[in-house]
């Protein structure tokens, strides 16, 4: 009896690699900036959150991220004030993170006026806000933010709105009736179908964007490509809640042209940065 011979990798056929790129092919190198990322250990724990800069660096440096758009976890668990000084000071010496404050209503003292806000802002490289009403006992309402959310407008700085700390559809969604230019970047919304969430909000005020973070569903990106292009796609890590790689792998084998891959994975959040008026 003749043994069969082990198969091994010379007995494969070869595959001639082909000269063109096709669609969903992750043979090009995409450039990646993150809009959803923090600093800090939080409260409840999660898997190797990154305590300084330097720890999100190589984090970043480990995944193959470019730069990011951060904020620190101070900022929810502790105090607004206290959390968005913690951060410049973390960021400061880095030109690859880019700052997220969070606001509270400027009624209250303990927050600057909207033009000293402003300032700061400018001097610490922050390019964006974010706001926890809930956890933070206030409504998200013109009523409550008006001050500090017309500046927001008038300048076209992005407003971070996290459905996972305190930011609910209902409140957004009245939120954005009254200040429909508002441009706001949705996020943290889990992974059970959120188009019937988000995809209202696209189709009716058109500064609104979707932090892809959560967004696990296949086909996904690519039917919202088809219905509204890409460009109010924006990649989002969720680390250290989430793990960087798995959405940037989505990004890269979307079935989708490879520029608007780039647009999703870097363009869009740097134009949406790049208007910023500070």
């Amino acid at each position: 009896m003749v043994t069969p011979e082990p198969l091994c990798y010379h007995h494969l056929p070869v595959t001639v690699a082909r000269k063109e790129t096709p669609l969903g092919s992750a043979e090009t190198e995409l450039a990646f900036f993150d809009a959803n990322a923090f600093i800090g250990r939080p409260v409840q724990g999660v898997a190797r959150p990154a305590a300084t800069a330097d720890d999100l660096l190589a984090e970043m440096d480990r995944n193959g991220i470019d730069r990011a758009l951060v904020w620190h976890i101070a900022q929810h668990d502790l105090a607004p004030v206290v959390g968005n000084r913690m951060l410049a000071e973390q960021i400061g010496p880095h030109d690859r993170l880019v700052g997220c404050w969070t606001i509270l209503p400027s009624c209250l003292p303990e927050f600057p006026k909207p033009d000293d806000l402003v300032a700061q802002m400018k001097d610490a490289r922050v390019r964006a806000l974010r706001v926890f009403p809930e956890p933070h006992h206030y409504l998200l309402r013109r009523e409550v933010l008006g001050p500090v959310l017309w500046t927001m407008v008038e300048r076209r700085i992005p407003l971070i709105l996290s459905n996972a700390r305190g930011s609910g559809w209902p409140a957004i969604y009245d939120l954005l009736d009254d200040l429909p230019d508002l441009v706001c970047v949705t996020s943290d919304y889990g992974c059970w179908g959120a188009d019937r969430w988000f995809r209202p909000l696209l189709d009716h005020y058109e500064h609104v964007y979707v932090d892809l973070a959560d967004y696990l569903l296949d086909g996904g990106i690519e039917a919202l490509v088809a219905d509204y292009g890409p460009e109010r796609l924006l990649y989002g890590s969720g680390f250290p809640v989430q793990y960087p790689g798995g959405m940037m792998m989505t990004i890269r084998h979307a079935e989708i042209d490879p520029a608007d891959r780039q647009a999703i994975a870097a363009g869009n959040l740097d134009r949406v940065l790049g208007e910023v008026q500070l």
